[in-house]
């Protein structure tokens, strides 16, 4: 069978039976079946592999049906064996290349990687395998890495045009702006080199960093808040009672349109809210609508 699929193409099931001269399809179709568990035929369809399940065969040791006598073969073959087959390239030899043919499949098939999706398709050394080509890939540029999907863990690597798809479900309506001159946006790794560290850090020592679920807060391209992830923290960049107002503004308006979810802001800058006095930051969230709890100032969607 496979010198006949040798010289290329696209096969029926009954070019190869007549090309071989086989009378029994079973028997051809458990050789062809062999030769795909074996990594050495594909189809252009999954058809067969369906028959196959719903026949309760699907396995390396496909049994053997008793022969039909006295019945002419069907014009197309046994259901297992519809669409067209063909010999698979050989194995490239390089590890080098193969992961890296590895890393643009997965990208192409998922739109952004993760490691449960790795660990799903089963790949020969794991998600750390992967991780490392899919950080070259970042490097040069050919995808990105961030927390795109809520709940599945920091490291996920992203398609460009996946990840852009993504954001038009998640990031507020633009056309109608936060606030004049102000959005939000993820600390990526471009806003990290270019804007500078808040001077506001707290005895505490918190510090920005392109971290899973965190927010800045730009106010005409300037960084002005950094929302931790959760909400409960912010670091100010800013005293200017103006620029702070438009950012918490800003803030507000992305939580009352369901963006943010619920939020409650505990401490600013290392100190609590609600024990640090009337300070600019919280002038400037009381004017934009928070209100003060228990436990902090606090945002309903």
């Amino acid at each position: 069978m496979l010198e006949a699929l040798a010289p290329g193409g696209a096969w029926f099931f009954r070019q190869l039976s007549d090309r071989l001269g086989s009378t029994d399809d079973q028997a051809l179709s458990t050789a062809l079946w062999g030769l795909v568990w074996e990594g050495l035929v594909t189809n252009d369809t999954l058809t067969p592999l369906r028959a196959l399940v719903r026949s309760g065969t699907a396995s390396h040791r496909t049994r053997r049906a008793p022969p039909r006598t006295g019945r002419i073969p069907a014009r197309t073959g046994p259901p297992q064996t519809a669409g067209r087959w063909s010999v698979l390239p050989a194995r490239d030899p390089d590890a080098t290349r193969r992961a890296h043919a590895t890393a643009e499949h997965l990208l192409e098939r998922h739109g952004v990687v993760t490691r449960g999706a790795v660990m799903q398709e089963r790949i020969v050394g794991g998600f750390a395998g992967v991780y490392k080509v899919l950080s070259a890939f970042e490097d040069t540029g050919r995808c990105r890495r961030g927390y795109f999907v809520e709940g599945l863990g920091a490291a996920q690597f992203g398609a460009a045009g996946a990840i852009d798809r993504l954001r038009t479900f998640s990031e507020p309506d633009e056309s109608k702006p936060l606030a004049p001159g102000a959005r939000l946006d993820r600390p990526g790794q471009p806003l990290r080199r270019r804007a500078p560290r808040p001077a506001n850090t707290g005895d505490n020592g918190h510090r920005p960093g392109r971290k899973a679920g965190a927010l800045v807060v730009l106010v005409h391209g300037a960084l002005t808040l950094y929302v931790e992830r959760g909400g409960r923290t912010l670091l100010t960049r800013s005293d200017d009672t103006a620029r702070l107002t438009t950012a918490a503004g800003a803030l507000a308006e992305a939580t009352r349109r369901g963006a943010l979810g619920k939020l409650i802001v505990e401490k600013a800058d290392g100190t609590a809210l609600l024990g640090g006095g009337d300070t600019p930051l919280r002038q400037a969230l009381n004017a934009a609508g928070f209100v003060s709890t228990p436990k902090g100032l606090r945002m309903r969607a």
